[in-house]
């Protein structure tokens, strides 16, 4: 294709876009940096990137594609490699007969052009694009699996048909371009980019199966090469100061890694299985920091009531539901809140996930006795005012927390259990005193995870007859004629309609009718009490509200709802 030459700065002053003083105090600062004069301009707030982007495809005679909205085919992309896709700024978003649809985030570096048209076997119609979200593309359409593949592979290669020779690999693992090295950093970066939460390793009779968890659901990758799987795992263990030795026991260890511009805690847990050790790693990125109550979806009326519960100066705060349910975020969140100089905060985790300034966080280590019990009778004499419990375990743990609770103690905890409702019932279980809970419990708040639909691919969804019975059985906001929303899978979601989650939440607000219930250990009126409650809402109402809000579908909320009634 053929593109005129255009002097970017002419135009923009000749469109109005910016004057001819910006102009020239773009080009003394470009003499200085050697930035694009594109770029400059935006940067230095003279002119928005869209419109400066606009009017240059106007002169050209090209198209700006706006890649938040477009549809990419999927196959076009990969016509480009991802070298020359990052080198050239560019990507393939169509393939036609004659052509492929190509764009740029800069159509005026005709040499570039040319270059990539050498790469391409087809001519090119160029368009236009804003360059951060071309990389972002890029970033989600080149996820590093082949790279994966490839070094694998090479890492396969580099092993001798001989039996594992430990000491010799030691002295390659101290290479930092070794491949095993390059390999796992590949699976890092391929992990934060698709803001994965877990890393699983698992070695087949064949295959290494490579499996990510993005938004609680799990995504697998196979790798033919089963003989680097030694390899990798070693190198694991020497980034925990495991026993390298020792493959008859789980082991459990922990180390921080960089990768894409993000510091990374890594939890690691290897467990010997019949082809070899399985190695799970829980990601924990430091870089993102701890959100705030308000960013974690807490609709408004319940957040107001979380705050009255944070306001009281003693008591006890239960966080209920399962593994993967979000209770460490809250928790985090609410001491943030409560993290002020004239408060005394004392954490007892297992482990301790993220660090807090001004909080004193204490990590249990049963193997020299260190339970939570032992750590919460030592807290008890530092004059904490509050005191946060990673879970509630056991009887010791559950009684001690309660008299904190009720003897002047702001105390928060997690309890493994169902919903609001439930956790009453499993404390006395334990064998918490009835007049110790109904002296001391303030509030219990149930919450869930559910996935939100990717808005790239977003459409309108008539639920099923069989749906809308069950949806409009638990609301009446629910009938025939509803329609909801559901993502029908794109690329920018890897496929699976949904990116990122939500928090669906039950509070519950004990007050003297439910804790005298309680006290007399009557805990079928407790129950009933609860759900006559102005405050209670339900967690399957929750979800269905975030379906009616298009955040959420159907899928997920009978997703969420038939695990809530399987615990039940």
């Amino acid at each position: 294709m053929l593109l005129k030459k255009v002097r970017l700065g002419d135009l923009l002053v000749e469109k109005n876009a910016i004057t001819e003083k910006q102009l020239g105090e773009a080009l003394a600062e470009q003499k200085t940096n050697r930035q694009r004069l594109g770029k400059l301009l935006v940067s230095m707030g003279y002119v928005d990137e869209k419109q400066l982007l606009t009017l240059l495809a106007e002169q050209l005679q090209i198209q700006y594609i706006d890649l938040v909205r477009f549809k990419i085919n999927t196959e076009s992309v990969q016509k480009l490699n991802e070298i020359n896709a990052r080198r050239f700024r560019a990507l393939v978003i169509d393939e036609k007969s004659s052509h492929y649809q190509v764009v740029m985030a800069d159509p005026t570096d005709l040499d570039k052009i040319d270059q990539l048209q050498e790469k391409l076997d087809k001519p090119i119609e160029l368009c236009v694009a804003i360059e951060s979200n071309i990389l972002a593309n890029i970033d989600n359409f080149y996820r590093g699996e082949s790279e994966i593949s490839s070094l694998a592979e090479e890492l396969k290669d580099e092993l001798s048909d001989e039996s594992f020779d430990l000491p010799g690999l030691n002295e390659n693992l101290s290479n930092e371009e070794a491949p095993v090295a390059k390999l796992l950093q590949s699976l890092f970066d391929q992990a934060i980019q698709m803001k994965a939460s877990d890393i699983h390793i698992e070695p087949d009779a064949k295959v290494l199966r490579v499996r990510i968890r993005v938004d609680g659901q799990l995504q697998e990758q196979i790798i033919k090469e089963t003989r680097i799987v030694p390899a990798l795992v070693l190198r694991l263990k020497l980034m925990c100061n495991l026993d390298i030795s020792e493959k008859r026991i789980p082991q459990d260890g922990r180390f921080r890694i960089r990768a894409r511009g993000h510091e990374v805690d890594i939890r690691l847990s290897t467990m010997p299985i019949q082809n070899g050790e399985s190695v799970v790693m829980r990601l924990l990125d430091q870089s993102s920091g701890l959100l705030k109550l308000e960013q974690t979806g807490i609709e408004p009326k319940i957040l107001k009531e979380i705050r009255r519960l944070l306001a009281f100066p003693h008591g006890l705060i239960l966080v209920t539901g399962p593994t993967g349910s979000g209770k460490t975020t809250t928790l985090y969140a609410s001491l943030s809140e409560l993290n002020a100089p004239e408060k005394k905060i004392i954490t007892i985790e297992d482990p301790v996930e993220y660090k807090l300034s001004r909080v004193n966080q204490v990590q249990v280590n049963p193997k020299v006795d260190l339970t939570f019990a032992k750590v919460l009778r030592a807290v008890l004499r530092q004059d904490p005012d509050v005191v946060l419990i990673g879970e509630m375990r056991d009887q010791e743990t559950a009684e001690i927390g309660l008299r904190a609770a009720v003897t002047g103690h702001l105390v928060l905890s997690t309890l493994h259990t169902n919903d609001t409702l439930s956790a009453a019932v499993r404390l006395a279980d334990m064998g918490a005193e009835p007049y110790l809970l109904a002296s001391g419990l303030r509030g219990v708040i149930a919450q869930r995870l559910v996935r939100r639909i990717c808005s790239f691919c977003r459409e309108d969804y008539q639920p099923t007859s069989n749906e809308i019975t069950w949806l409009s059985a638990e609301s009446d906001k629910i009938n025939e004629s509803s329609i909801l929303k559901h993502g029908k899978g794109c690329l920018q979601c890897h496929n699976t309609g949904y990116s990122g989650r939500a928090a669906i939440f039950e509070i519950l607000l004990p007050d003297k009718p439910m804790l005298e219930a309680i006290r007399k250990n009557d805990f079928a009126r407790f129950g009933q009490l609860a759900r006559q409650s102005e405050f209670f809402t339900p967690l399957s109402q929750s979800a269905i509200n975030l379906a009616l809000e298009g955040i959420t579908s159907v899928e997920e909320v009978l997703r969420v709802c038939e695990s809530i009634e399987e615990m039940e």
